[in-house]
């Protein structure tokens, strides 16, 4: 029972003791929430006051703005108001012009018409004068008038459409030449002349008796596999072999250098040597022919075309090469066609087959314009292609453009300086005679003929020709060469009048 009493106020003791304790932390924790509380609210205070103060701030800086700009708007009202001000003045001005220039206006045009009454009455007067004078009536005289007035009329459109006429011819000429001129320049194609006979050189003068053998079976085996002439003379280390087909002369060649180069030569290495030798040059002469069409920029050929084509390579006429010819007039016609406006496909086609007659016609009868055009016809070629061929040499009228260009082009190809060999002293004697032209004026003291006779440069005395001299000297040798002179493409006169200031210090 003691124990029980001693428990019991211990207990009594502990539960005072955590009542304290717990009232203490209570009072501790109220204690704490309530200064956080005022440190909250001081806060809030703090920030309540420094939105204000930046509100306050925001507000006077939108009132200042919007004062600012209350100005702007009030100086532009002032400013448009000035200007309508202005312009309505303006305007009140123009209108006061206006009335005052229309009341002019009417003031002349009355006086105009009391004028123009006044006339009307002189004129009737006058027409009644004369009709009485004249004793025609007005219709009479009005249509005596109108067939005078149509005669003179007639004259002067005749001489105005003579003189339109032979100023268009002029300018036509003028333009023609610097088209061909123009074309000449844009292609200057290499000239080449060659003989119907070919050197072989040999490595010594014994390898002639070999060629030759025994009681001459390989020369003569030689010559019938390769249809050529082999000339065997006095002329140390070489022989000369002859023919005028081009393509046979040169497979010769090649299968005698074969046949020296290898060493055996008797008549079935010889035959062997030439059947091989052909083979390979008609393979050449499909590449020559390729060759020379993708040059010019000519498509969609036949193969034996192409072939035919490479076979003038071997072609000459009058010592020019029928290939070079042939690309030649085919990018003249092309430069040509492309400044006049016609058909360029057409012409470079054209040009580059005019000629193709020449690789068959020592084989096949006729003028080879006209083989050229049954070839062009089998292998399908379009039919202004075809008469362009037919019709080059001018033996056929052309009926087309392009077929004109070829023909022009074929002559400008043969004309060139060099191109065959009779025009070499043709052209020789045409730059002697345009500087015997110039010379033969007073006062020209030496003349050169330059750029293939385009430009002829004249020096003249300074003593004799002035200035102005010059000038006049340059137009009448320019119109004494264009008189007494033919030539193609334009002729430059220069005059040159150097003046040369000497003196010596002694």
């Amino acid at each position: 029972m003691f124990y029980f009493f001693i428990g019991l106020i211990a207990f009594a003791l502990g539960a005072g003791a955590g009542f304290i304790v717990r009232k203490q932390q209570t009072e501790q924790k109220n204690q704490d929430m309530h200064e956080k509380g005022q440190l909250l609210v001081q806060q809030a205070n703090t920030k309540s006051q420094e939105v204000l103060f930046k509100a306050k701030n925001e507000a006077l800086k939108i009132i200042e703005d919007t004062k600012h700009e209350e100005e702007k708007k009030r100086d532009l009202l002032r400013k448009q108001e000035e200007r309508l001000v202005s312009k309505e003045e303006a305007l009140d001005k123009k209108i006061q012009d206006m009335d005052n220039a229309r009341n002019d206006l009417e003031s002349k045009m009355a006086s105009a018409r009391q004028l123009r009454e006044e006339v009307q009455k002189l004129h009737d007067m006058q027409v009644e004068e004369l009709n009485k004078i004249s004793g025609m009536s007005r219709d009479e005289a009005k249509a005596m008038l109108l067939k005078q007035v149509e005669e003179m009329a007639r004259e002067d459109m005749a001489m105005t459409i003579k003189k339109a006429d032979k100023e268009l011819q002029e300018k036509a000429k003028e333009r023609a030449k610097f088209i061909l001129a123009d074309a000449i320049q844009k292609y200057a194609a290499e000239t080449a002349t060659e003989s119907t006979a070919t050197m072989v050189n040999l490595p010594s003068d014994d390898m002639k008796g070999r060629i030759i053998g025994k009681e001459g079976r390989n020369i003569n085996s030689f010559e019938q596999a390769t249809g050529i002439d082999v000339i065997v003379d006095d002329t140390p280390g070489s022989i000369v072999i002859s023919g005028f087909d081009l393509v046979r002369r040169y497979i010769a060649k090649i299968a005698l250098e074969k046949l020296i180069s290898d060493g055996r030569i008797h008549p079935a290495r010889i035959e062997e040597t030439v059947e091989q030798t052909k083979e390979e040059i008609n393979v050449m002469i499909k590449e020559l022919g390729e060759k020379a069409a993708f040059e010019t920029g000519v498509t969609g050929l036949h193969p034996n075309l192409i072939k035919l084509l490479g076979r003038l390579k071997f072609r000459t006429s009058f010592g020019q090469n029928v290939l070079k010819h042939s690309m030649e007039v085919a990018m003249l016609s092309a430069n040509i066609a492309s400044d006049l406006g016609a058909d360029v496909t057409v012409c470079r086609k054209a040009g580059l087959l005019h000629d193709v007659g020449k690789a068959v016609d020592h084989e096949i009868q006729g003028h080879h314009a006209i083989i050229g055009r049954d070839i062009a016809k089998k292998f399908g070629l379009p039919d202004n292609v075809v008469h362009a061929i037919e019709a080059h040499e001018g033996d056929i009228q052309p009926n087309s453009v392009e077929a004109m260009i070829v023909s022009a082009a074929n002559a400008i190809a043969n004309a060139r300086p060099g191109a065959t060999k009779d025009n070499l002293d043709t052209f020789i004697k045409r730059q002697e005679e345009l500087e015997n032209v110039a010379k033969s004026f007073e006062g020209v003291q030496k003349v050169f003929a330059v750029q293939a006779g385009n430009e002829v440069r004249v020096f003249v005395t300074p003593q004799d020709v002035d200035d102005y001299a010059a000038v006049k000297l340059s137009h009448d040798i320019a119109r004494k060469i264009e008189r007494d002179l033919q030539y193609p493409g334009i002729v430059k006169v220069s005059v040159i009048r150097e003046t040369r200031a000497e003196h010596f210090a002694m």
